[in-house]
């Protein structure tokens, strides 16, 4: 069995259906439009790929064990933080917050369109759209 396949053969069916497909379109537009965003502002982008990962300290949160790391995981992985973060700087005109906003929900677009999804408590890789 080519690596390929042994690929597809783990991944669980429910992966591939619709649901599973739109959210993942989900994520592409919400990366798309914030990398369109960003480069209007004329933001940095070395500090847009320095920062892009930082979401994912939120990982740190496991050291506590399964429930509080998916907690923690899960609020640095929804839109709903980095969406609050930017109405809120951009009412003040602070743009610092504005720039980290816009590079948090790229990296949150990314994470979907490539399958990662917000955590279960259960186990680190039971996420909203599959099982990675």
């Amino acid at each position: 069995m080519s690596h390929l396949t042994h690929l597809i053969a783990d991944r669980p069916l429910a992966r591939y259906t619709f649901p599973g497909l739109l959210l993942r379109l989900e994520g592409a537009v919400f990366l798309a439009a914030a990398l369109l965003v960003y480069r209007s502002f004329s933001f940095s982008w070395l500090a847009f790929f320095l920062l892009l990962l930082l979401p994912d300290l939120t990982m740190i949160g496991y050291v506590w064990g399964q429930r509080a790391g998916s907690v923690l995981y899960n609020l640095g992985h929804t839109y709903i933080l980095p969406l609050g973060l930017g109405g809120i700087s951009l009412w003040f005109g602070f743009m610092p917050g504005v720039q980290v906003a816009i590079i948090w929900l790229a990296h949150i677009g990314l994470d979907r369109l490539v399958g990662y999804g917000l955590k279960y408590p259960t186990d680190f890789k039971e996420t909203h759209l599959s099982r990675v």
